[in-house]
């Protein structure tokens, strides 16, 4: 049975919980990206994708997923973890040496949950469209499904692949793009300015949908019931899903200066008493 609203809000509390604790640790990683994302994961793996138990790399007879801007690890690690991919406890090794949860993820060291290595940036989708073209070439039904973020969209690599996806009918792949405009070192109209991300899968011609409000559990829940419902139709689906950086942490959030900044003592102290405990540290 798929958990309702309030279990997947109280779930996002505890991953956002998480986040906060392993920065916090160890001085370093990707808060804000992380926290923008909580509520998308979280119902990501909760209550939108097919999963089956245990984990293997041929992903056969389930829905994939490739997270691409893997700079926000914290929140990916979260959500494996309380999906039952490996300990919650294992979250207390981020960014530690020899941890198999290292700040980009890895595959070197075999944890469970993760497809790809995404320490550079503009690569996963090119990996999903293969697994993608694999699950037809292997007559499996199931979806894969991708995360980037909207800076990371500046890397060129990304739009061969969704010419690519658009030319070979990739309709079996649902990619999801963070767009929050802000990446390390600005918003992303100072950085790059991309214009309409909109406009220009459009005009490879994806079908594209917006979330809205891309940190509403209900709102996710409806927007990729409506992305799913446009696979299989000879077109690869985009989500825009319009989300805010630094979600849940009123002095994150409307800036990019939490991006790549890990909180204090005090700082983190604020933070996690505006998200109160709910399933139990790790």
């Amino acid at each position: 049975m798929k958990p309702n609203t309030q279990q997947l809000n109280d779930l996002t509390i505890q991953v956002r919980r998480d986040i906060l604790r392993m920065v916090h640790a160890v001085n370093s990683g990707h808060p804000g990206g992380s926290l923008g994302c909580a509520e998308f994961l979280v119902t990501l793996y909760q209550n939108i994708m097919e999963r089956k138990h245990g984990f293997d790399m041929d992903g056969n007879g389930e829905d994939l997923f490739f997270l691409s801007n893997g700079h926000i690890s914290p929140v990916f690690y979260s959500v494996l973890a309380r999906s039952g991919y490996f300990p919650v406890s294992e979250l207390a090794t981020f960014r530690l040496i020899n941890s198999r949860l290292q700040g980009h993820p890895t595959t070197h060291d075999g944890l469970p949950g993760v497809r790809i290595a995404s320490g550079s940036l503009g690569q996963g989708l090119s990996v999903a469209i293969g697994a993608a073209q694999a699950k037809k070439l292997n007559n499996d039904s199931h979806l894969v499904f991708t995360l980037h973020g909207d800076g990371e969209l500046q890397e060129g690599q990304n739009w061969e692949a969704i010419m690519y996806a658009s030319a070979k009918k990739v309709d079996n792949l649902i990619a999801t793009i963070d767009l929050n405009g802000k990446q390390i070192d600005g918003t992303t109209d100072e950085v790059l300015a991309m214009g309409s991300i909109r406009a220009k899968f459009e005009a490879f011609d994806w079908d594209v949908i917006d979330i809205k409000e891309g940190n509403n559990i209900e709102a996710i829940i409806a927007g990729m019931a409506e992305a799913k419902a446009k696979t299989g139709k000879g077109k690869p689906v985009c989500v825009l899903l319009h989300t805010e950086m630094g979600n849940g942490v009123d002095y994150m959030m409307y800036s990019h200066a939490w991006h790549g900044k890990a909180p204090n003592d005090a700082q983190l102290e604020n933070a996690l008493a505006q998200n109160p405990v709910t399933l139990g540290d790790y």
